[in-house]
């Protein structure tokens, strides 16, 4: 194999990549990164057994040919080249190593041979449908952070995806949906055309965090694949494949209040600042704010027994009757942090059961948090 490839185009594509690989593997090819020069241009592609992207660039191919090298290892080796550089990789013969050569430089890498790196692309996708790379980002970005790192409760570590028809929408919906338990985030969008029937799926955490990076700035169309055990994301050159949850996720819709009929209109970033500061004195494990509403006022109190107390008051838009219920600080700031508009609304019930959250402006998403003791 001997290829030219010039540094940026290159530097992209192992950012794209390197990333899926752990830095601490038990099966030693997983720590290295498959590079193919064929006659249509050089092809990079990383994989951890769950999950794979391949991209392929532009590059000036000499000799054809396939090797793996550690991915970070180059990674960091093209990122320290100097810009503009033209790259040349050179492998073969008995020695079993990557040549390196850009400006002045020289580098050797160990290789191991392709016929050893694992591939995950097999089976067919049953569906697929193509969305724009900031509306699928969106639904993503909206929902993501409400997913569960609790190993134990597997299901919840992740989105779930799937095409719903809402009453009252008149159309089919594209729905994100994601919970840790203590509190819910959804997002929709009309479904695409193509996307009718598709299977509702558990995207992975990993999974998840890789489609955001790759959609970052990005308003090309997605084409989105799926099958019951597998998801697939094509942007541009870059090719994501992932294996899926392999889970039931539970029925969301009942824990999203339908009666709660205390409304609170509140400035969302005025809130959220009055959040933040009360909450520096809570506990780390706790972290519990109290809201105390009354005709047209809220007022903001945290009382830890170890480092002392606060409270704040603001002016809100709230003609209920008074209420006194406790939230997760962080959780309240989460949520606030996705909101658009310049009104967050809460609707209340009473101090045991769950809030509903939404966007004064903006009915595609809605946020479900579950209130604590103070």
């Amino acid at each position: 194999m001997k290829v030219t490839v010039e540094r940026a185009e290159l530097l992209k594509s192992l950012s794209h990549v390197h990333r899926v690989v752990e830095r601490r593997n038990t099966i030693p090819i997983l720590a290295n990164v498959l590079i193919r020069a064929g006659k249509d241009g050089l092809e990079l592609k990383a994989t951890d057994l769950d999950l794979e992207v391949v991209e392929k660039i532009p590059a000036e191919i000499a000799q054809t040919g396939a090797t793996t090298v550690p991915a970070h290892v180059l990674y960091d080796i093209v990122r320290k080249l100097p810009e503009g550089a033209q790259v040349l990789l050179e492998a073969g013969g008995e020695r079993g190593t990557l040549s390196v050569r850009a400006s002045r430089s020289r580098f050797s890498l160990q290789t191991v041979p392709e016929a050893d790196f694992p591939d995950l692309t097999a089976g067919a996708f049953t569906h697929s449908f193509q969305i724009k790379a900031a509306e699928f980002r969106r639904l993503v970005d909206k929902t993501q952070f409400a997913i569960s790192t609790e190993e134990t409760r597997y299901y919840l570590n992740g989105i779930y995806l799937h095409v719903t028809e809402p009453v009252g929408k008149g159309a089919s919906m594209l729905r994100a949906v994601a919970t840790d338990g203590h509190r819910l985030a959804q997002a929709e969008l009309e479904a695409p055309a193509g996307a009718a029937g598709v299977p509702g799926v558990i995207v992975p955490r990993k999974t998840v965090a890789e489609i955001q990076k790759l959609l970052e700035n990005n308003d090309a169309e997605v084409t989105v694949s799926l099958s019951p055990t597998k998801v697939r994301v094509a942007v541009g050159a870059v090719v994501l494949t992932s294996k899926l949850i392999d889970g039931t996720f539970p029925d969301y819709g009942r824990v999203i209040p339908q009666g709660n009929d205390k409304i609170l209109n509140v400035d969302k970033d005025e809130f959220a600042a009055a959040v933040d500061r009360v909450s520096t004195v809570s506990s780390e494990r706790g972290r519990a704010v109290k809201l105390s509403l009354a005709d047209g006022k809220l007022t903001l109190s945290v009382t830890n027994p170890d480092s002392g107390s606060a409270t704040e008051e603001l002016e809100v838009d709230y003609a209920a009757e008074p209420l006194d219920i406790g939230f997760n600080s962080r959780y309240l700031l989460d949520i606030t942090a996705q909101l658009e508009g310049d009104t967050a609304e809460l609707k209340l019930a009473d101090p045991g059961s769950p809030t509903l959250v939404r966007d004064s402006t903006k009915t595609d998403a809605l946020y479900v948090l579950m209130p604590m003791r103070v």
